[in-house]
Protein backbone atom coordinates (compact mmCIF):
# COMPACT_ATOMS: atom_id res chain seq x y z
CA UNK A 1 0.00 0.00 0.00
CA UNK A 2 2.69 2.19 0.89
CA UNK A 3 4.32 1.68 -2.69
CA UNK A 4 0.75 2.98 -4.12
CA UNK A 5 1.28 5.93 -2.02
CA UNK A 6 4.91 6.32 -3.47
CA UNK A 7 3.85 5.65 -7.07
CA UNK A 8 0.84 8.60 -6.92
CA UNK A 9 2.87 11.15 -5.58
CA UNK A 10 1.09 14.59 -4.78
CA UNK A 11 -2.08 13.32 -6.30
CA UNK A 12 -2.36 10.43 -3.75
CA UNK A 13 -3.69 12.83 -1.52
CA UNK A 14 -6.57 13.95 -3.13
CA UNK A 15 -7.26 10.47 -4.51
CA UNK A 16 -7.14 9.49 -0.84
CA UNK A 17 -9.13 11.90 0.63
CA UNK A 18 -11.91 11.25 -1.86
CA UNK A 19 -11.42 7.75 -1.31
CA UNK A 20 -12.38 8.30 2.23
CA UNK A 21 -15.20 10.67 1.87
CA UNK A 22 -17.15 8.04 -0.32
CA UNK A 23 -16.75 5.17 1.73
CA UNK A 24 -18.22 7.33 4.71
CA UNK A 25 -20.68 8.62 2.30
CA UNK A 26 -21.85 5.03 1.30
CA UNK A 27 -21.90 3.38 4.83
CA UNK A 28 -23.56 6.43 6.82
CA UNK A 29 -26.54 6.52 4.01
CA UNK A 30 -26.38 2.45 3.99
CA UNK A 31 -27.03 3.00 7.85
CA UNK A 32 -29.61 6.02 7.42
CA UNK A 33 -31.46 3.89 4.52
CA UNK A 34 -32.00 0.82 6.31
CA UNK A 35 -35.40 -0.52 6.32
CA UNK A 36 -36.52 -0.16 9.83
CA UNK A 37 -35.35 3.74 10.12
CA UNK A 38 -37.51 4.36 7.21
CA UNK A 39 -40.29 2.34 6.81
CA UNK A 40 -40.70 0.35 10.51
CA UNK A 41 -42.84 -2.29 10.04
CA UNK A 42 -45.04 -1.61 12.78
CA UNK A 43 -46.30 1.87 11.12
CA UNK A 44 -46.85 0.16 7.88
CA UNK A 45 -48.74 -2.45 9.09
CA UNK A 46 -51.04 0.01 10.94
CA UNK A 47 -51.35 1.92 8.03
CA UNK A 48 -52.31 -1.09 5.70
CA UNK A 49 -54.54 -2.62 8.59
CA UNK A 50 -56.26 1.05 9.45
CA UNK A 51 -54.84 0.56 13.15
CA UNK A 52 -54.18 3.20 15.19
CA UNK A 53 -50.33 4.43 14.68
CA UNK A 54 -47.79 3.68 17.31
CA UNK A 55 -43.92 3.35 17.67
CA UNK A 56 -41.42 4.66 14.71
CA UNK A 57 -41.67 8.43 15.33
CA UNK A 58 -37.88 8.86 14.63
CA UNK A 59 -38.38 7.08 11.31
CA UNK A 60 -39.21 8.94 8.21
CA UNK A 61 -42.59 7.41 7.59
CA UNK A 62 -42.84 8.41 11.58
CA UNK A 63 -42.11 12.46 10.77
CA UNK A 64 -44.80 12.12 8.00
CA UNK A 65 -47.13 10.27 9.65
CA UNK A 66 -46.79 13.21 12.76
CA UNK A 67 -46.79 15.92 10.08
CA UNK A 68 -50.36 14.57 8.19
CA UNK A 69 -52.31 14.29 11.90
CA UNK A 70 -50.98 18.10 12.03
CA UNK A 71 -52.17 18.89 8.81
CA UNK A 72 -54.94 16.23 8.02
CA UNK A 73 -56.81 18.73 5.62
CA UNK A 74 -53.88 19.82 3.35
CA UNK A 75 -53.03 16.37 1.49
CA UNK A 76 -50.66 19.06 -0.84
CA UNK A 77 -48.45 19.67 2.29
CA UNK A 78 -48.62 16.36 3.35
CA UNK A 79 -46.88 15.40 -0.26
CA UNK A 80 -44.99 18.07 0.02
CA UNK A 81 -43.45 17.16 3.77
CA UNK A 82 -42.98 13.60 2.23
CA UNK A 83 -40.91 15.03 -0.78
CA UNK A 84 -38.90 16.64 1.80
CA UNK A 85 -37.97 13.72 3.68
CA UNK A 86 -37.53 11.40 0.53
CA UNK A 87 -34.68 14.39 -0.28
CA UNK A 88 -33.18 14.28 3.11
CA UNK A 89 -32.67 10.21 2.33
CA UNK A 90 -30.55 11.51 -0.62
CA UNK A 91 -28.31 13.52 1.39
CA UNK A 92 -24.49 13.23 0.55
CA UNK A 93 -25.63 12.08 -2.91
CA UNK A 94 -24.37 15.30 -4.48
CA UNK A 95 -21.03 14.81 -3.48
CA UNK A 96 -20.67 11.08 -3.91
CA UNK A 97 -21.39 12.01 -7.74
CA UNK A 98 -18.88 14.56 -7.32
CA UNK A 99 -16.20 12.07 -6.39
CA UNK A 100 -17.41 9.49 -8.84
CA UNK A 101 -16.57 12.58 -11.98
CA UNK A 102 -13.35 13.61 -10.03
CA UNK A 103 -11.28 10.44 -9.14
CA UNK A 104 -10.77 9.53 -12.74
CA UNK A 105 -9.92 12.99 -13.70
CA UNK A 106 -7.02 12.95 -10.46
CA UNK A 107 -6.22 9.46 -12.31
CA UNK A 108 -5.68 11.17 -15.80
CA UNK A 109 -4.30 14.13 -14.53
CA UNK A 110 -1.72 11.89 -13.09
CA UNK A 111 -1.42 9.68 -16.08
CA UNK A 112 -0.70 12.37 -18.38
CA UNK A 113 1.71 14.03 -15.68
CA UNK A 114 3.73 10.93 -15.34
CA UNK A 115 4.00 10.65 -18.92
CA UNK A 116 5.57 14.32 -18.91
CA UNK A 117 7.92 13.09 -16.61
CA UNK A 118 9.05 10.21 -18.52
CA UNK A 119 9.39 12.56 -22.01
CA UNK A 120 10.87 14.72 -20.52
CA UNK A 121 13.59 12.37 -19.39
CA UNK A 122 13.63 11.02 -23.27
CA UNK A 123 14.65 14.43 -24.56
CA UNK A 124 17.41 15.33 -21.82
CA UNK A 125 19.14 12.34 -21.38
CA UNK A 126 22.64 11.96 -21.61
CA UNK A 127 23.74 9.88 -24.44
CA UNK A 128 21.68 10.84 -26.99
CA UNK A 129 17.90 9.97 -25.80
CA UNK A 130 18.55 7.35 -23.34
CA UNK A 131 16.61 8.12 -19.84
CA UNK A 132 17.70 8.47 -16.66
CA UNK A 133 16.43 4.70 -15.56
CA UNK A 134 14.78 6.39 -11.95
CA UNK A 135 13.02 9.20 -13.35
CA UNK A 136 11.60 6.98 -16.19
CA UNK A 137 10.22 4.61 -13.78
CA UNK A 138 8.84 7.44 -11.60
CA UNK A 139 6.92 8.38 -14.29
CA UNK A 140 5.58 5.41 -15.62
CA UNK A 141 4.45 4.53 -11.65
CA UNK A 142 2.89 8.01 -11.39
CA UNK A 143 1.12 7.61 -14.77
CA UNK A 144 -0.16 3.45 -13.68
CA UNK A 145 -0.58 4.27 -10.16
CA UNK A 146 -2.94 7.20 -10.23
CA UNK A 147 -4.94 5.51 -13.01
CA UNK A 148 -5.21 2.14 -11.15
CA UNK A 149 -6.65 4.58 -7.89
CA UNK A 150 -8.74 6.98 -9.95
CA UNK A 151 -10.68 4.27 -11.18
CA UNK A 152 -10.55 1.87 -7.88
CA UNK A 153 -12.66 4.73 -6.04
CA UNK A 154 -14.57 5.82 -9.25
CA UNK A 155 -16.18 2.41 -9.93
CA UNK A 156 -17.42 1.42 -6.20
CA UNK A 157 -18.70 4.11 -5.74
CA UNK A 158 -20.57 4.42 -9.25
CA UNK A 159 -21.77 0.86 -7.52
CA UNK A 160 -22.66 2.23 -4.39
CA UNK A 161 -24.52 5.39 -5.55
CA UNK A 162 -26.94 3.21 -8.13
CA UNK A 163 -27.50 1.02 -5.24
CA UNK A 164 -28.47 4.19 -2.69
CA UNK A 165 -30.50 5.70 -5.61
CA UNK A 166 -32.76 2.93 -6.35
CA UNK A 167 -33.51 2.11 -2.41
CA UNK A 168 -34.46 5.70 -2.28
CA UNK A 169 -36.22 5.03 -5.53
CA UNK A 170 -38.24 2.12 -4.06
CA UNK A 171 -38.94 3.45 -0.21
CA UNK A 172 -40.46 7.07 -1.99
CA UNK A 173 -42.49 5.12 -4.20
CA UNK A 174 -43.46 3.19 -1.27
CA UNK A 175 -43.99 6.35 0.52
CA UNK A 176 -46.09 7.88 -1.89
CA UNK A 177 -48.67 4.84 -1.81
CA UNK A 178 -48.55 4.57 2.45
CA UNK A 179 -49.39 8.51 1.78
CA UNK A 180 -52.30 7.50 -0.58
CA UNK A 181 -53.80 5.42 2.02
CA UNK A 182 -53.04 7.52 5.25
CA UNK A 183 -55.33 10.57 3.09
CA UNK A 184 -58.14 8.37 1.89
CA UNK A 185 -58.52 7.28 5.82
CA UNK A 186 -58.33 11.02 7.00
CA UNK A 187 -60.95 11.43 4.07
CA UNK A 188 -62.92 8.92 5.71
CA UNK A 189 -62.81 10.26 9.13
Amino acid sequence: MNEIIKGAGVFAWPLLTCSVVAIFIICERLFASRKRAVLPPDLVDAILENKPFSGGRGSVLGRILEFSEIHQHDEEAVKAFARLEINRMERGFVFLEIIISVAPLLGLLGTVTGLLQVFSTLSSGSGGGIPDPSKFTQGIALALTTTVMGLAIAIPSVIGSGYLQRRVETYAAEIDSLIERIQARANLA
